[in-house]
């Protein structure tokens, strides 16, 4: 009993001797588009690299080390520009930005 009395006590304390600063709205709903447009790029990314993973080479049956990895960056710049315009970054945005 002692012991959740002190805790308590200490919580208001803290909560009155530090007053919880205020984000200005307008920039904290850019910072929140900007990353649930990063969290839907990613989410494409990974659909692309699913999509494309028995991707072959019609083209030549040579092997090239770095068609992978440059196959890889080219569709995560694709899921960085596509991002924003398939809809799960509005759905997030609007179900973080409710109060």
């Amino acid at each position: 009993m002692y012991g959740s009395n002190s805790i308590n006590i200490q919580a208001q304390f803290v909560s009155q001797q530090h007053n919880i600063p205020k984000i200005d709205a307008i920039d904290d709903n850019i910072e929140l588009r900007k990353q649930t447009d990063a969290f839907e790029s990613v989410i494409l990314k990974m659909l692309m690299d699913n999509a494309m993973k028995d991707d072959k080479n019609i083209f030549s049956q040579q092997n090239d080390p770095g068609d992978k990895i440059y196959k890889s960056m080219y569709r995560e710049e694709l899921a960085k520009a596509s991002a924003g315009g398939f809809g799960f970054s509005q759905m997030l945005y609007d179900y973080l930005s409710q109060k």
